[in-house]
């Protein structure tokens, strides 16, 4: 087998482990269920560019605070500067509960961005995002 570099890889025998599944909080095919959340931009998007910085601020600072609480384990902008600004995935077991987090960002609250929540099922390796994410960072936001 060789790996995308070229070099050859050990092949290796991959073993279920059930405490990391149960820690994960994974079904018998490795997933869970998450709620995903589409931001768009808001009806409200009129503020000076210095409201809109602090806006953003706040935005982040709400985004680390909820995965901190390990509620929001992946989110992240889209690029092409369009409607759809950006995504979360929340690990809770409801839309309802993922409502109640998303009324704490202040660029909901301000109405610079809505959100869209769907139930979703992914895979439970999604949980580990954050803490890989903080071994391979040099910046941190």
């Amino acid at each position: 087998m060789l790996s995308v570099s070229g070099a050859k890889a050990q092949d290796s025998t991959v073993v279920f482990d059930s405490l990391y599944a149960q820690k994960l909080g994974a079904d018998d095919y490795g997933m869970r269920s998450y709620v995903m959340a589409f931001l768009k931009s808001g009806p409200n998007r009129d503020q000076t560019e210095e409201e809109a910085q602090e806006l953003q601020a706040a935005h982040m600072a709400n985004i680390g605070r909820l995965a901190d609480e390990g509620t929001l384990v992946l989110a992240g902008p889209f690029l092409d500067n369009g409607d759809l600004r950006g995504i979360y995935i929340f690990a809770v077991e409801s839309v309802e509960e993922a409502e109640v987090l998303t009324a704490t960002d202040p660029a909901i609250k301000a109405g610079r961005l809505i959100m869209e929540l769907h139930p979703w099922y992914g895979s439970a390796a999604v949980m580990e995002v954050g803490e890989i994410h903080e071994k391979i960072s040099k910046i941190k936001f």
